[in-house]
């Protein structure tokens, strides 16, 4: 089975990763790819500086280079994914009228000021309490929040929390998840399959099968498909498995974007 494109990847411009950009464009080539999207990180006010901020002058200046090289073999898309944090929303805004990026996501890294990460966002917090509290921020970033075209790894906090069974029900959260669903698509937002549950061995996609399955139920119909990938190695893991699950649900088509414009491709 052919592999379309990968909407969720990071190079070495992310804090988190120390893969170059021009690696991760080889190793789509070889698998491939017709397209691949780097989503660098940028989360203002994040526990670890290094999310913070990227040099986009120097950043769009190497993507160009790398974009002019290979566009014979591949189409590359420069995009973003932004930490929606509700005080720092003036400083995303800013950043995103700045630069020309062809597709944003919108995820939710930080709640309430505390990291899920090291931990701090979970302590005196039981399990239900705390992915409820995940669920809120989410809720109130989809409602206050516009300048974006998926949300970002919905239901990824189960990756997080010093719990036994790292498990996560969407009918036990059903009312809010499908308030945050349809805020999504009466807004013209979509949401993001994200592969990366299995390398972490949640054995799950982002979100869970049951939230996608209600999300067409609803109507949703924008969806990208991601690996979360950091290395070149990462990159559209898992993909043939989530296509197949992906019309099994019902969905046809996937989302692509240049210059944040939507259009479907029917799904490989």
């Amino acid at each position: 089975m052919s592999i379309f494109a990968d909407y969720h990847t990071h190079c070495a411009y992310s804090g988190d990763s120390e893969a170059p950009m021009e690696e991760m464009i080889k190793q789509a080539i070889k698998i491939g790819l017709k397209e691949l999207v780097f989503t660098d990180h940028v989360d203002f006010d994040y526990a670890d500086p290094l999310f913070e901020k990227i040099d986009y002058k120097e950043y769009f200046s190497t993507f160009k280079v790398l974009q002019d090289k290979y566009q014979e073999q591949i189409h590359l898309l420069a995009g973003v994914e932004v930490g929606f944090q509700p005080h720092v929303k003036d400083r995303i805004e800013l950043l995103l009228a700045e630069f020309a990026f062809d597709f944003i996501i919108c995820s939710t890294h930080m709640a309430d000021h505390l990291d899920f990460y090291n931990g701090d966002f979970f302590v005196g917090k039981d399990q239900k309490n705390a992915y409820l509290r995940y669920f809120e921020n989410v809720l109130e970033a989809v409602k206050s929040f516009q300048d974006f075209d998926v949300y970002g790894h919905l239901d990824f906090i189960v990756r997080y929390g010093d719990y036994a069974n790292k498990a996560l029900s969407y009918y036990d959260y059903q009312d809010i998840i499908d308030e945050i669903l349809r805020n999504t698509i009466e807004k013209g937002h979509g949401i993001e399959v994200n592969t990366s549950g299995f390398r972490y061995h949640l054995n799950q996609f982002h979100p869970q099968m049951d939230i996608l399955k209600r999300y067409r139920q609803l109507g949703g119909e924008i969806i990208t498909l991601g690996s979360d990938a950091h290395t070149p190695y990462d990159i559209a893991s898992h993909f043939t498995m989530a296509y197949t699950m992906l019309k099994d649900l019902g969905f046809n088509y996937l989302s692509a974007y240049e210059n944040r414009q939507n259009r479907f491709i029917l799904i490989p």
